[in-house]
């Protein structure tokens, strides 16, 4: 029962890396847009852990439309996948874990 913070915790952690990841900048090109990690939860028992990330659009944030931005949540979302044996790599160099949770990326929509 004791345990209950450690989720949490290592939510915040996995959120740190990745984020200092994307802004040391990532070699995939579809992570150049404004990429915003906006939280990380993780399962109770560690197995798996969902990232929410929003995409913004620095040039033009009033002209964007809700295609356009669902479409640049799929690339970001199709890179995210593409990366995650390396974000996993930092995360396990980083965190003193022994099981690396499983990443699901989700975009999140609640600005809109």
């Amino acid at each position: 029962m004791g345990k209950g913070y450690r989720p949490g915790r290592l939510g915040e952690e996995i959120r740190r890396i990745l984020s200092g990841m994307l802004l040391r900048g990532m070699k995939d090109p579809r992570l150049d847009n404004m990429v915003s990690i906006t939280g990380v939860d993780v399962t109770p028992d560690g197995s798996y852990a969902t990232v929410y990330f929003t995409v913004f659009d620095v040039n033009d944030a009033e002209a964007i439309n809700g295609a356009e931005r669902e479409e640049r949540s799929e690339e970001v979302l199709d890179a995210m996948r593409s990366a995650k044996g390396l974000i996993k790599k930092e995360i396990g160099r980083q965190v003193k874990v022994r099981h690396i949770p499983e990443l699901l990326f989700k975009a999140d929509t609640s600005f809109d």
